[in-house]
């Protein structure tokens, strides 16, 4: 038989780079499971894309066992590499802060495709260029 769901979480987390202190333990700890352990695995399953903010998607079970899947990296941060900056614009209609390529829109559709609701490659790259423009990124050919 099947277990039951107990509760769904997504934590984004550094990858290969996960403690037991906050923001894990606060998220983990009120459902019961064992927090070392997933950390352990999360930064086994992650050591080879240290530098990236990986998205963990944790399925707890009403036994307190548990299993995740790891998710791309979010859109905005492929963009902060891709565009050189640290973070975006505080006014992103007036005050550009860098520059993305179709090309280099196009690479992060290919790495984010899995994830994104968008069957056709115009329609995705199409969404993560309007996540750049709300960044303060102007998109240039």
């Amino acid at each position: 038989m099947a277990k039951k769901i107990r509760i769904v979480l997504t934590l984004q987390l550094p990858a290969g780079k996960a403690t037991p202190a906050p923001p894990v333990g606060t998220a983990l700890g009120p459902h019961g499971i064992n927090i070392v352990e997933f950390t352990k695995s999360y930064n086994e399953k992650t050591a080879d894309k240290a530098g990236q903010i990986i998205p963990a998607q944790i399925t707890i079970f009403e036994d307190r066992s548990f299993s995740f899947v790891l998710k791309t990296p979010p859109a905005v941060q492929l963009l902060k590499r891709a565009a050189g900056v640290d973070k975006g614009s505080a006014k992103p209609n007036r005050e550009k802060i860098g520059r993305v390529t179709r090309q280099q829109l196009r690479q992060i559709v290919e790495v984010k495709r899995k994830d994104l609701n968008a069957h056709d490659l115009e329609p995705a790259m199409k969404m993560i260029e309007g996540t750049a423009r709300s960044m303060g990124l102007e998109v240039v050919e």
